[in-house]
């Protein structure tokens, strides 16, 4: 690890002013970024860390919506967010292990972009919106390729905005050690429609299926999707599955939580 130097801010404003200016990195609950600069995969300068700003700690029920503030651990998230959107709450309680679950943030997963996060299949899924400390922004603009997002230098995950859905399931195949999925499907079917996200295939990180989204909007039943092959193209390939496998997968986990929401 290089050295750095480190600030608290206790404010979101405060935040924004530390982070203006030279090599400065926003630190939320570091699941990512920790291991990062340990392996001296990175060297910040400064980190300012988020983890002091109370005001970025809820989750928020209001009336078609569940908002949660980007420091919200996802911990958290699966116990405040049961009653309201019980899909979400379910897939915040599926992230890695208690120890990851009661330090990494709502926030930190949606600006890392990580391609096999769960977090990002939820808001791509839901039509969330991505509120920052500047604007909002449509989750189907947010996200754009792998550990890329719309985010501008300094600008910092304040809050995410998911509509509730009639109905949600996020099914995933866990890599054993790391938890990760190797591919997940997030389904919510709304009323006037159904989103498809899927996590952990795709080389370009997550992404709407819109073939299976057309089908469950049509029939909303497994069998709409049981003949639906996704491309194996752009898929990731690694010790843990080919590009085939994950394709295939993308079939299987999309099925599997009509199945459940069935």
């Amino acid at each position: 690890m290089y050295a750095f130097d480190f600030e608290k801010p206790g404010s979101v404003d405060e935040a924004v002013a530390a982070l203006a200016g030279g090599e400065k990195q926003a630190l939320g609950g570091g699941q990512t970024l920790i291991p990062t600069l340990k392996a001296r995969l990175a060297d910040p300068g400064t980190l300012v860390s988020l983890a002091h700003i109370d005001a970025l700690k809820y989750v928020k029920a209001d009336g078609g919506t569940v908002e949660i503030g980007g420091g919200t651990t996802h911990a958290t998230v699966a116990r405040e967010a049961a009653e309201a959107y019980p899909g979400l709450a379910d897939l915040a309680s599926r992230i890695g292990d208690p120890s990851v679950r009661n330090r990494g943030t709502i926030g930190g997963s949606i600006a890392n972009n990580d391609p096999s996060a769960c977090y990002p299949a939820a808001a791509l899924g839901s039509g969330a919106t991505i509120v920052t400390n500047a604007r909002e922004i449509a989750a189907d603009e947010f996200f754009q390729g792998m550990f890329t997002t719309a985010l501008d230098e300094g600008e910092i995950v304040t809050a995410v905005r998911f509509p509730i859905p009639e109905k949600a399931h996020y099914e995933k195949m866990p890599q054993p050690a790391s938890r990760f999925p190797l591919v997940a499907a997030y389904v919510a079917k709304y009323a006037d429609g159904v989103r498809v996200a899927i996590t952990g295939a795709s080389n370009d990180g997550v992404f709407r299926w819109t073939e299976a989204e057309e089908a469950l909007s049509a029939n909303f039943s497994p069998d709409a999707v049981k003949d639906l092959r996704h491309s194996e193209d752009d898929m990731i390939a690694d010790i843990h599955g080919t590009a085939a496998y994950r394709a295939h997968l993308i079939g299987v986990m999309t099925r599997r939580a009509v199945e459940k929401m069935a």
